[in-house]
């Protein structure tokens, strides 16, 4: 057996391509959609993902701002320009690019996002929408995750997923968007016991730990979805997942790649809330 690979560079420039035809829609209407992204330090890989973000903002029509802080920047100031950016209906989306340096508190940053401009979905009503099954912004990975599973046509009614990773980011979003399609949802995380008996259980497979390649073929359910959130840096510079991928790749059913997964999906969302942010503005107003 080898995998069907789920190709989210593809999807996602499908997605963009049926974005910039809405976004396009709107600026004819007087209204560009419009994303501010706040960058504190100089994280290199931070700086690589604002650039991408930025780069789909382009393609797709959506005007974008970049509000970078020193590395040693006060968390006040940080709070101070969010809060000017909540002010500014030319802003419908806003982004705080983590990880924050140690003196910016990021659960205070992302509390200062106001709702309908936390177009990354990390704040805690729109968090609390998700959990009660209410409309809001879904956190962009996990949200890109569903939409390449319904692409495919993975089944997931009755499945068993297993998800490796309990983030509020990833881990635990996954969780409640799969339980609201009907899987059967076991989140694993450090502690753990017997990892690989329950992830050789799974139907759906997500690995989203930040750990290079520690899915191996062994821990795989032959058939399997094998979703790989994870993107790693290794000391030669290449990039590497959280999964084993070409052992892995034998025994699975689907698979995702790292690069060119789940990565351009978790943009395509990013992009797709804050078109969706815009058009519910102009709704607000009329």
């Amino acid at each position: 057996m080898t995998a069907r690979i789920l190709d989210g560079k593809a999807l996602a420039a499908s997605l963009r391509a049926a974005l910039k035809a809405t976004a396009d829609g709107l600026a004819q209407r007087g209204l560009q959609p419009g994303l501010a992204a706040v960058l504190v330090g100089d994280d290199a890989a931070s700086q690589v993902y604002v650039r991408n973000k930025i780069r789909a903002c382009d393609e797709t029509g959506v005007r974008s701002e970049l509000h970078r802080f020193a590395a040693d920047a006060p968390e006040r100031a940080v709070l101070e320009r969010i809060a000017s950016l909540n002010a500014d209906p030319k802003v419908h989306g806003i982004l705080v690019q983590l990880p924050l340096p140690k003196q910016v508190n990021s659960e205070r940053a992302l509390a200062a996002v106001a709702a309908q401009k936390d177009v990354d979905g990390f704040g805690a009503e729109n968090l609390g929408a998700l959990l009660a099954g209410r409309p809001g912004f879904v956190p962009c990975t996990p949200a890109g995750v569903m939409r390449l599973l319904e692409h495919a046509g993975v089944p997931l009614a009755g499945r068993h997923a297993v998800i490796v990773g309990r983030s509020t980011i990833v881990g635990k979003p996954m969780a409640l968007l799969l339980l609201q399609k009907d899987a059967t949802v076991t989140i694993c995380h450090s502690k753990t016991a017997r990892l690989a008996d329950l992830t050789r259980q799974a139907d759906i497979l997500v690995a989203a730990a930040g750990r290079p390649r520690m899915i191996g073929a062994q821990m795989v359910k032959p058939g399997a979805c094998v979703i790989d959130v994870g993107i790693n840096r290794l000391a030669d510079g290449t990039l590497a997942g959280d999964v084993d991928f070409s052992p892995v790749r034998d025994i699975a059913g689907w698979i995702t790649p790292v690069p060119g997964g789940v990565g351009p999906m978790t943009v395509a969302m990013l992009i797709e809330n804050t078109v969706r942010a815009a058009a519910k503005s102009v709704a607000a107003r009329a």
